[in-house]
């Protein structure tokens, strides 16, 4: 295990729950939290830079809970040992080294796998299910949002400078409800992306937790290089199209909420979550007996992280591992990128084959 955030303790807490899993080593830069998660989880090996985990005999695995600009790094590093790697989101800052890293997966023959735990939820599993049943029919719209009122992660820090985060909201949330939509859409090839980015509230030091009240002599003095809302309009093949909106900071009512809203030729649907609530997030629209209906499925909360380990175990003991090299990540890093380019140059740009 590297990185010793949220994201790593989360994965921690999850592989030491498995049975098929030992964890030998955490590497981490926060000395006191390192020894302190080490005594909790009795692991025996500690370290502070993530070089010497890697060179450690016996792994056969790494998870990555660092900063986006330590994913390609640790990734190329562990993967040239022949160690399989699960991955926090975003894969990477850029198109090239999510391109890098999924090379490296498929010439190490190993498993490389990213965390993208909201398509985990128990609302998104439910959805899923019904559409996969062909409840809503063909969708050929649908609206993703993520938008915080005063939500900017440490603002002066990683999350804020461009060359360690690789952008704002659209790289950190937006890629979590990119990938929701895809996936409960089949998997749709986007084909163009036209982008805006704003800045608007957090270079003047507004939009995080400590400037609620009033802007702080930190927040003020602190850089603030990457957008604070973001929206784009994705069109895909075959006609349909999704539209994305995100924010760390914007004036809007208060919370932390996303969701996404699916318009299908036989249905549609809408996942609501109000600052992460779990309970009555799902509405079906449909008809019965010619007359408007709305169902409103019961879901549990899901698993989260937890599942996403599970699965990352699994794959690695199956011994199937070709078809696991983080190309489907990659995907959502060329459209996050293509935004990006778009919000830029002010136009739309067109993906790729």
């Amino acid at each position: 295990m590297v990185g010793l955030g949220f994201a790593g303790r989360t994965a921690l807490e999850a592989f030491s729950e498995l049975p098929d899993v030992e964890v030998v080593a955490l590497a981490g830069l926060e000395t006191d939290i390192l020894k302190g998660l080490g005594a909790e989880h009795s692991v025996p090996n500690l370290f502070e830079k993530w070089e010497d985990l890697i060179a450690l005999d016996g792994l056969d695995a790494v998870s990555i809970g660092t900063p986006t600009q330590l994913h390609a790094p640790i990734a190329l590093a562990a993967l040239d040992r022949g160690l399989h790697v699960l991955c926090e989101k975003p894969l990477a800052r850029t198109v090239a080294e999510g391109t890098a890293m999924v090379e490296a997966s498929k010439k190490a023959g190993r498993v490389l796998k990213v965390v993208f735990n909201h398509r985990e939820r128990g609302d998104v599993a439910t959805l899923k299910h019904q559409i996969d049943e062909g409840l809503l029919g063909r969708i050929y719209y649908a609206k993703a949002h993520w938008m915080r009122r005063n939500g900017i992660p440490g603002m002066g820090g990683w999350f804020t400078n461009r060359e360690l985060s690789g952008g704002g909201p659209l790289i950190d949330l937006g890629v979590h409800i990119l990938d929701m939509a895809l996936h409960l859409m089949n998997e749709p090839t986007v084909t163009t992306v036209s982008a805006n980015t704003f800045a608007e509230l957090g270079p003047r030091g507004r939009g995080s937790v400590s400037s609620v009240i009033r802007p702080t002599v930190d927040t003020l003095g602190a850089k603030f290089e990457v957008e604070d809302l973001a929206t784009a309009y994705l069109r895909l093949e075959g006609g349909g199209a999704l539209q994305l909106e995100t924010s760390w900071a914007t004036y809007r009512a208060p919370g932390d909420n996303f969701g996404i809203e699916l318009f299908g030729t036989e249905g549609g649907a809408k996942i609501d979550v109000q600052n992460y609530t779990n309970t009555d997030t799902l509405k079906i629209f449909t008809d019965v007996g010619g007359i408007p209906a709305e169902v409103r499925p019961a879901t549990g909360a899901g698993l989260g992280h937890r599942a996403v380990v599970s699965e990352f175990v699994a794959i690695v003991l199956s011994g199937d591992w070709a078809a696991h090299n983080g190309s489907e990540a990659l995907t959502r890093t060329r459209i996050i990128d293509a935004a990006y380019a778009s919000a830029q140059a002010g136009r739309e740009v067109v993906l790729d084959d």
